[in-house]
């Protein structure tokens, strides 16, 4: 068995980072990160306060005891007052706000709490900025659309959810941009990073159940636009250093379905191929229910902000070419966890390839 060559590739941990004051970019401080629970808002909060240590703080829920620090802070969304102090004490130049609740059955089974954490937490920051000249950027998502188009889904395309997750998410955004016209959408699809309790996020959930020889079960049509969280903090500070307002739509360069996302992390892991179960969405449970092929259009993107994400993952090699492809030629090379944590949480470099 022969090890697969993964030349040019940085050690985990290691891969290379963009600053946004080397660019040029001048990212407005005290800056102000939400919902650092979650995959894209625990990896912006550990690569900005790097990058301006004592100038970032972040929330987190109250309950959520296990993420604390110096410049972490319990908030609730539903807590106006709460948020308003928060922005008394410190005069924040900016928020890049990642919060909300994207678990999908929760979300189902209590649509009022839903509405209460994921639209009432833009309501509760609308009264914190109020005519404050915040730089806001507000982190969506492509579960906004039902993926019934049949084609990339663009910035002016309507929303129509089918969970109420994408419903709140939907009148979240409309909101935000209906009070404050300098705001920043960007709708992002899976963000492909660890996540701070590891087994939250697309590769940590999937790793999780494999680890413990647990089956995942996923779908063959439903497509989304992953990108490596490195790729999208490089979008977070050039949305927060810009003037750009609107909704700007953030695929990474790959779609892929569910079921392929699987197979990468199943094949690049080494696990038994027989855990990753592929189902069509029409046989999935009533709850929730599934969007299908949600892939987002960047091209406004790349006109107006001047970047293009890199695909996941970054080596074509570990791309599924039908549903056997986990099974096959298993002998060639020797799929391991350090293989898996090399490859599929950071890119050996956030900008494009070519």
């Amino acid at each position: 068995m022969v090890q697969v060559p993964v030349a040019g590739l940085s050690p985990v941990g290691t891969a290379a980072q963009v600053d946004p004051t080397a660019q040029g970019l001048k990212v407005p401080l005290p800056l102000l990160i939400t919902g650092i629970a979650g995959v894209a808002g625990y990896q912006a909060w550990k690569h900005f306060r790097r990058l301006f240590p004592g100038q970032v703080v972040a929330t987190r829920r109250r309950d959520n005891w296990r993420l604390r620090g110096p410049d972490v802070v319990g908030w609730n969304a539903e807590d106006e007052q709460g948020l308003q102090e928060l922005f008394r004490r410190h005069r924040f130049a900016a928020v890049l706000y990642c919060g909300g609740n994207c678990a999908l059955k929760d979300c189902e089974l209590d649509p009022a709490l839903a509405w209460k954490i994921n639209y009432g937490g833009i309501k509760s920051l609308l009264c914190a900025v109020a005519s404050q000249p915040v730089r806001v950027v507000f982190v969506s998502v492509d579960l906004v659309f039902s993926g019934n188009k049949g084609a990339p889904y663009v910035e002016t395309d309507p929303p129509d959810p089918v969970t109420v997750y994408g419903k709140t998410m939907a009148a979240a955004e409309e909101a935000l941009l209906s009070a404050r016209e300098d705001a920043c959408v960007l709708r992002i699809s899976l963000p492909m990073g660890r996540s701070f309790n590891g087994h939250a996020g697309a590769v940590d959930w999937i790793r999780h159940r494999f680890d413990q020889h647990k089956p995942a079960t996923l779908y063959f049509d439903e497509v989304r636009t992953p990108a490596y969280t490195d790729c999208l903090n490089r979008v977070f500070a050039r949305a927060l250093a810009g003037r750009e307002s609107g909704i700007f739509h953030v695929p990474g360069g790959r779609a892929l379905s569910l079921y392929q996302i699987g197979q990468v992390i199943n094949r690049v892991g080494g696990y038994e191929p027989g855990l990753l179960k592929g189902i069509p969405r029409h046989l999935a449970p009533p709850v929730p229910p599934r969007a299908g092929d949600v892939r987002m259009d960047g091209t406004r993107l790349q006109k107006q902000l001047g970047i293009t994400l890199l695909p996941w993952p970054q080596n074509p090699q570990f791309v599924p070419t039908d549903r056997q492809w986990h099974y096959r030629n298993r002998h060639l090379w020797q799929g391991s966890l350090a293989l898996l944590d090399q490859l599929l949480y950071r890119p050996k470099s956030v900008h494009p390839v070519g």
